[in-house]
């Protein structure tokens, strides 16, 4: 599958997903508070500040893969293992790892809307998933919030029934 995260987006345009994700995100976060944060939907899963680390982090690998496709021929793309990353996130405050995703995140936007209709169908590889495009790319990005983001509301409506 190119886009294991293509059954959250559904029909919605990926790119007015990762527009609004910021703030959404942004919202909930605050609506969790410091407590909020440190819930997660079930024991052993990750907490609602580890969430942001993880988006934080995915953003930086989107930031990086968006780049190499508009800049190389045939990218491979590199995978990661996002429980060796996330090992690190003890080190980590919300309010950090939600300023990373936000800044990385504008950052990305920028680039995305400044791109040709044509170069959404440039072509990059990824080992796992075989050929993508620029466009399955920015698709991931969308469908991966919506997930991440129904995990984040999904610890906020516990933590407001409590």
């Amino acid at each position: 599958m190119l886009n294991p995260y293509a059954s959250f987006l559904g029909d919605r345009d990926a790119r007015d997903v990762i527009k609004e994700s910021m703030e959404r995100i942004a919202g909930i976060a605050r609506t969790l508070g410091p407590e909020g944060l440190e819930r997660s939907t079930a024991p052993g899963k990750w907490t609602a500040r580890e969430i942001l680390c993880h988006l934080a982090d995915c953003e930086l690998v989107f930031a990086y893969r968006l780049r190499q496709t508009l800049a190389e021929d045939h990218h491979q793309i590199q995978p990661f293992d996002q429980d060796q990353w996330a090992r690190t996130y003890s080190a980590c405050t919300a309010q950090a790892a939600l300023a990373a995703f936000t800044a990385l995140r504008t950052w990305n936007v920028l680039l995305i809307d400044s791109v040709s209709e044509a170069d959404f169908d440039k072509p990059v590889s990824h080992p796992e998933r075989g050929t993508m495009t620029f466009r399955t790319i920015v698709e991931t990005m969308g469908g991966h919030d919506l997930n991440h983001r129904r995990q984040l509301e999904s610890i906020a409506s516990q933590a407001s029934a409590a």
